[in-house]
């Protein structure tokens, strides 16, 4: 900087922080700047000029250095300075926004004056773009959205070892360091950091009489009237153990557990302690808290050695621990939306594409009735981002605001807007880019990790939020944003990133959403003995794709989706597909003439459904999951119903529901527990093996061969006879066997090429009704071979071997 130049100390240079730094306690000079003070202003001024280096000619390094402080850059902050003050008019206080404007409207006199000179000195030029900034830095502060006088959030390392969307929120990867942190007046002339649980101690719990030293932190959550915050906390144990490398080890001392504290440091307690991560907890309106834990059981489909975990809510005192989301694979980050639902990021790749479909999932409080009305569909992997994390409802809009991470990433990337009330076209109708300074990791920007940039914003409006932000992804510092491109720092710690800033204030609560399950201790206690689940379907037939000509459902099959309780991939294969399900028949139900379906569903078990048709045979299937929880009333509008439209009324009572629920009609042995030898292979001995040894045609013994020890009947028919989806990385592109969605009259044994050898045409071949729908239900459920992942041999022998998960 220039000898001759001084910024005016009036200036807010006071908002940023340099680690813990706060005003000397005395020793400075009246009137001039401490020493924090320089060092708080040398850094805003850095943050400036760094981020303006995104102005620069590009191709040309040499004009960088003087590219950010030419007068038409300078020109483009002030006029930036006046679109700002224009939007924050309405709402700022004018006494302090008119006196910034003045100072910007002298400016602007002596930028003109230089301009026309055609030339001015580099300090010179330095000096007026500086004081533009500061300008427009205190016009931003001027917004009335920007009223609290403290910031939560927390500091936390980076986690180490593989990076993953997964394994970043394992306590076994947490590096220590950290802390619960408050901003105190982060737009005023004063601000300083206080750490929040300095004198904290645990009152309740393993780690009772301690204090939280040494550990790491995730997921702060503040309680609506703003005096409680929850928060995960693991004592990150297996950092020096592995001397920071990658580590699978799931102990008390090194997952995450979750806390509460009150804002004040005071009344420090243990909720939750177990081997396993509990994280992500979340104030629900009707007084419990939602949280993500592996408590479910079971194992990434997809790779290395990571326990999945989803959506359960326990008491605020962590007592009565529930199970809301009884989804096969990782949930994360649940916050409630201005209506009292639950939102939500699910990895969702039932038979498709591993990478490409983790976006928001809405449901009630309970657990009840998960939906997807965003992403879970792509047309295509590079249209849109493969996935959304942080997602938050903003205050009085119907929109969210989310991070675009990545499959292969952490919890950063870019900012979008959600909204639902656009029509989906499976690609980028319903997002709006708040970031576009910064592509979607992974699918528009590699190498990943130089775009994981910014995360955890919270929505104050539309257009203004706070946000950490790095571009260097080294330490990411506490900002305000806008969406029209500005941007100011508030605070950075040099040594360490932070993370999830909260206004530290109360907020307005939703409406508390009745209970519809009987699974509580309070629901119980209250007379809710019943825990007989129902599904009803008012038309199968209203449906957001076209049925073939002249279709009609008679049956809805429904089949559970099982947890993997092996953690390597495709140990054991289930099948030919790679990586998929092993599922169970459960059984059907009938469909009335009217399209309508009512029956018992089976209670905590991960189901799809499939539309029958006359013959047994699958006409559409669901490539995705839901479930039910006791006590519970799910439904139905349609088949893939229209997600925007409302329902019609019925002009009368739907047959289905003019009677009692249907019960489960179970399917011929071999499809629950499936088992390819107990259903399939009998069908070939009657049918086919003899005629086939005869003309030495394809061998379609049970002989058990081969590593994935499979029969020969298998290996011959299932690859090239079978119908299967493929769940891997890039399956979508893989024509039959990959796609988003199933293709009405197109899936199954109606789009297999073995259906064409099991009639008349191929020698005379005369299937009975049973070994026909024995053969058509094997290719409808994606042609596996196992019905579970455990005991593969005995499975081979044809033996029952029952899941041991569910």
């Amino acid at each position: 900087m220039s000898s001759s130049y001084r910024l005016p100390w009036r200036c807010l240079w006071l908002s940023v922080l340099v680690g813990c730094c706060v005003p000397a306690a005395g020793g400075a000079v009246a009137g001039e700047p401490t020493r924090p003070m320089r060092a708080m202003r040398a850094l805003v001024e850095a943050d400036w000029i760094d981020r303006d280096a995104q102005f620069t000619v590009a191709g040309d390094p040499k004009a960088v250095a003087e590219v950010r402080f030419t007068l038409a850059h300078t020109r483009d902050v002030v006029q930036r300075g006046n679109k700002l003050a224009e939007r924050n008019r309405s709402g700022a206080d004018l006494k302090r926004l008119e006196p910034l404007l003045a100072k910007l409207r002298q400016l602007d006199d002596r930028l003109a004056k230089l301009e026309r000179t055609g030339k001015a000195p580099s300090d010179v030029r330095r000096k007026v773009y500086l004081e533009a900034r500061s300008l427009l830095r205190q016009i931003a502060f001027s917004n009335r959205l920007l009223d609290m006088d403290k910031i939560l959030f927390i500091k936390r390392h980076d986690p180490v070892g593989y990076i993953h969307m997964c394994d970043q929120y394992y306590g076994c990867n947490a590096k220590p360091g950290g802390g619960l942190f408050a901003l105190c007046d982060p737009f005023g002339p004063n601000p300083k950091v206080i750490n929040l649980l300095e004198n904290s101690v645990v009152q309740k719990g393993r780690l009772a009489g301690r204090k939280l030293e040494g550990g790491s932190l995730l997921s702060p959550e503040l309680s609506y009237d703003g005096r409680t915050i929850l928060f995960a906390y693991s004592e990150a144990k297996a950092y020096a153990k592995y001397q920071g490398k990658t580590a699978y080890e799931w102990t008390p001392e090194c997952s995450y557990h979750i806390f509460k504290v009150n804002v004040d440091g005071t009344g420090l307690v243990q909720l939750t302690d177990a081997v396993n991560d509990d994280f992500d907890p979340c104030f629900l309106p009707g007084g419990r808290v939602a949280f993500v834990t592996e408590r479910r059981g079971g194992f990434l489909r997809c790779g290395r050695n990571c326990p999945t975990y989803t959506l359960y809510s326990m008491e605020p005192d962590g007592s009565d621990i529930i199970c809301l989301s009884f989804h096969e694979t990782h949930e994360w980050q649940p916050s409630v939306n201005n209506e009292g639902m639950i939102v939500y990021t699910r990895w969702d790749y039932v038979d498709r594409d591993t990478n490409v479909a983790h976006h928001i999932w809405i449901c009630y409080p309970d657990g009840r009735d998960p939906r997807s009305f965003h992403g879970n569909y792509p047309n295509d992997r590079a249209s849109r981002p493969w996935m959304e994390m942080s997602i938050r409802a903003i205050p009085g809009s119907h929109k969210y605001v989310a991070t675009t991470g990545a499959h292969h990433g952490h919890a950063f990337g870019s900012l979008v807007l959600i909204d639902r009330r656009i029509e989906d076209d499976n690609a980028m109708s319903q997002l709006t880019r708040l970031t576009p300074d910064v592509p979607f990791a992974e699918s528009e920007g590699r190498p990943i990790r130089n775009y994981m940039v910014y995360g955890t914003a919270w929505p104050l409006s539309e257009d203004d939020y706070l946000c950490v932000y790095d571009r260097h992804v080294k330490n990411r510092g506490i900002y305000w944003i806008d969406r029209f491109g500005n941007k100011e720092l508030l605070y950075r710690d040099p040594s360490i990133s932070c993370l999830s800033p909260i206004p530290l204030r109360p907020r307005p609560m939703p409406r508390v959403i009745p209970e519809g399950t009987t699974q509580t201790l309070a629901a119980r206690k209250a007379g809710g003995g019943d825990r007989l689940a129902t599904v009803a379907v008012m038309n199968v037939y209203d449906s957001d794709f076209d049925w073939p000509e002249g279709t009609e459902i008679t049956h809805l099959r429904v089949i559970q989706l099982l947890p993997k309780a092996t953690n390597p991939p495709n140990k054991p294969r289930i099948g030919v597909a790679n990586q998929t399900n092993a599922r169970s028949v459960l059984g059907s139900v009938p469909v009335e003439a009217d399209g309508s379906v009512y029956f018992e569903a089976p209670v905590g078990k991960l189901i799809y459904f499939q539309a029958l048709d006359a013959k047994g045979m699958a006409v559409q299937s669901m490539r995705s999951g839901t479930y039910v929880h006791p006590g519970e009333r799910l439904t139905c509008q349609g088949c893939h119903e229209h997600k925007r439209r409302s329902p019609s009324e019925p002009v009368k009572v739907p047959l289905a529901l003019r009677r009692a629920p249907s019960k489960l009609q179970p399917d011929y042995q071999g499809s629950n527990p499936f088992n390819y030898v107990r259903l399939v292979q009998p069908v070939l001995d009657r049918n086919c093996v003899g005629c086939h040894k005869e003309k030495k045609a394809l061998d379609l013994t049970g002989v058990v061969e081969g590593s994935n020890r499979f029969t020969r009947s298998y290996n011959n028919l299932a690859g090239k006879y079978g119908f299967y989806f493929h769940v891997t990385n890039g399956s979508i592109k893989t024509g039959v066997h990959g796609g988003s969605r199933t293709i009405a009259g197109k899936f199954g044994a109606k789009a297999s090429e073995l259906l064409k050898y099991m009639g008349r045409e191929h020698y005379g071949v005369k299937l009975s009704n049973e070994d026909f729908h024995r053969l058509t239900l094997w290719l409808d459920c994606n042609s596996e071979f196992l019905g579970a992942y455990e005991n593969i041999e005995a499975q081979a022998r044809g033996e029952v071997v029952l899941p041991s998960l569910e």
